[in-house]
């Protein structure tokens, strides 16, 4: 996931009380500086300018997904495709749910509700390492899917599930 100028900062407010706590005492700007140093930045303000999000730029796209039952979704993206909640919502006790999950800079959201997505859709997810996903999914096994990669794909070796709503999750590590 993105990370924001709120999140590094609040990062650095967590370092520094666990600094404090171990008797080192670092001012704020001190510890903005190590963690723009954590982000790969060579300084707090390019870290702060790099992370701000622009108010004429487009955010990435986030594909609903059609879901029918809430147990079997949970099952399948959760504890087999390794996907984490980021949150949920529903407008009362028994009314349908809308989910949004993620797993590393990839996010969907699954929806119970009518008229949200269509059962069907196709989403392509480019992966860095198409072999080592491959082979997770494989240990965690799943009683209906064994999938396989195919290495002839267009765009790169491309490993395609179907859910169990029948959306269709094509996982491709591009080729440069």
């Amino acid at each position: 996931m993105h990370t924001t100028p709120a999140e590094a900062k609040a990062a650095a407010r967590a370092l520094r009380r666990r600094l404090a706590d171990n008797g080192i005492n670092l001012s704020h700007s001190q510890v903005l500086e190590i963690v723009a140093s954590q982000l790969g930045f060579p300084d707090w303000n390019t870290a702060h300018a790099a992370l701000a999000p622009s108010t004429s730029s487009l955010g990435a796209p986030v594909p609903v997904l059609r879901i029918h039952d809430e147990t079997i979704a949970r099952a399948f993206y959760l504890d087999y495709l390794g996907f984490m909640i980021e949150w949920e919502h529903r407008f009362e006790p028994g009314m349908p749910l809308y989910l949004r999950i993620h797993r590393d800079r990839a996010t969907l959201d699954l929806s119970e509700h009518h008229g949200d997505g269509t059962p069907g859709s196709v989403i392509w997810i480019p992966l860095g390492d198409l072999e080592a996903f491959h082979a997770e999914l494989t240990h965690r096994r799943h009683p209906r899917l064994r999938p396989g990669i195919d290495r002839d794909a267009p765009g790169g070796p491309t490993m395609e599930i179907t859910d169990p709503f029948g959306n269709t999750l094509r996982f491709c590590e591009p080729q440069s």
